[in-house]
């Protein structure tokens, strides 16, 4: 068996290097064209590349003479260093013929040994040149069940013998066993009927799944929005917030009967579901995303689909995000204006563009059609060129939990707090 060579080694080398060192350092690398984003993976690299002149016999890879200015330590002018230009490079298939100690260097962080011992005794069928990970699966697979065939006859052809010898002994066994797998059959059905049982209750008291979308409002439903809302206005510790509003970005996917959301926000990302109440009418379940996975600031809305409606509008239990006890829950009006289907969504970081804007900015590739760039931060209202959406998320789409004064900033109230 040939390992693969060349750019397509390389590339799916460093693609499972990367998926390794996240998985286990829970650390995310952006794998886009910023060569500083790749700078971990090509330090870890280097550790082990610059070790190579004294591990051949160990790790058993090709010879490599050592660095002929040992005094020279620092990264990265080491002779075996790796930069993440190399890195990134090596990644996105642009180097035909990668350095050798980068190809150790990754063989040795994934498997232990260096190319040259990978090769001897390969581990990973996707290096093998020529052969197609899912035929050798299957073929795998094929001989396993023809050797558990041939055990099957065997033991069959040993149990006949026996039966001749003693039936009647054999008998007795066989109505054992029977009894036995009818008490497992009959414990796993009356399980599974329970379990059953419990999901219908779940289902009907929390009313999960009421109703089966229509492929045309799935379609209406489905795909990336823009949504405004109006809730900075309700942050009594910040009058510069009068008139504020935020514009968010919104990925709306079907998912076997409901819907999931990534909400994309200035400075707060949300992650939800949706599902179909009634032809039209939608509930909206969301919550902050965090990496603890914990429920933070759960937020539940409904809204409407409208026909011959450039925009649709939801009514939601959201929250202020003041300071401290100053965070109460808010009724509001959202805006939602469809944007298209389709793509994918890229936040673009590390940029002078994120740099002047202050803001969060986020890429809609679409196959066979320019990027779009979005510019999610908080700006005034007033700045907003759409007469009627001014309206729709001014001050006056505030409801607070209980009425309190200086909560809702107002015209007086920003001028007297100035």
């Amino acid at each position: 068996m040939k390992v693969k060579a060349g750019k397509e080694e390389i590339g799916y080398l460093l693609e499972k290097v990367i998926d390794t060192y996240e998985l286990a350092t829970g650390q995310r690398i952006i794998r886009n064209t910023n060569p500083k984003n790749y700078e971990d993976i090509a330090k870890l690299l280097s550790s082990i590349s610059n070790e190579l002149p004294n591990t051949a016999g160990q790790l058993n890879h090709d010879s490599y003479p050592p660095d002929p200015n040992p005094r020279q330590v620092d990264y990265p002018r080491r002779k075996y260093d790796i930069t993440g230009v190399q890195v990134k490079d090596a990644y996105n298939q642009l180097v035909a013929n990668p350095r050798s100690f980068l190809i150790d260097a990754c063989y040795i962080y994934l498997y232990g040994v260096g190319r040259k011992g990978f090769s001897e005794n390969p581990q990973d069928i996707n290096l093998i040149e020529g052969v197609d990970a899912s035929v050798a699966l299957q073929l795998d697979e094929q001989e396993a069940l023809r050797q558990q065939l041939v055990i099957c006859q065997q033991e069959q052809e040993a149990a006949t013998q026996q039966l001749t010898k003693a039936y009647r002994q054999k008998r007795r066994v066989w109505l054992a066993s029977l009894l036995i797998c009818l008490a497992l059959l009959g414990m796993v059905s009356a399980r599974w009927l329970i379990e059953r049982n419990e999901w219908a209750t779940v289902r009907k008291d929390l009313n999960i799944l009421p109703y089966q979308p229509t492929q045309a409002e799935i379609d209406s439903l489905s795909g990336i929005w823009l949504y405004y809302t109006g809730a900075p206005q309700a942050r009594a510790n910040d009058p510069n917030r009068f008139h504020q509003v935020a514009n968010n970005l919104v990925e709306i996917s079907y998912k076997n009967g409901y819907f999931i959301f990534n909400r994309h926000g200035a400075n707060i990302d949300h992650i939800g579901y949706m599902q179909f109440e009634a032809p039209a009418l939608v509930s909206i379940y969301s919550r902050v995303k965090n990496k603890s996975g914990k429920v933070e600031s759960p937020i539940h809305a409904l809204l409407r689909l409208d026909k011959g409606k450039g925009y649709l509008t939801s009514i939601a239990t959201t929250w202020s995000f003041d300071m401290g006890d100053g965070n109460d829950m808010i009724g509001i009006r959202n805006v939602f204006i469809k944007q298209g289907k389709g793509g994918e969504l890229e936040e673009i970081t590390n940029t002078t563009e994120n740099a002047n804007c202050h803001c969060k900015i986020i890429k809609w590739i679409q196959p066979d059609k320019p990027a779009k760039t979005f510019q999610l931060k908080y700006r005034l209202l007033d700045t907003l060129a759409n007469e009627s959406l001014k309206a729709l998320i001014n001050e006056k789409s505030i409801l607070l939990r209980e009425p309190r004064e200086g909560v809702i900033l107002s015209p007086a109230l920003n001028e007297e707090q100035r």
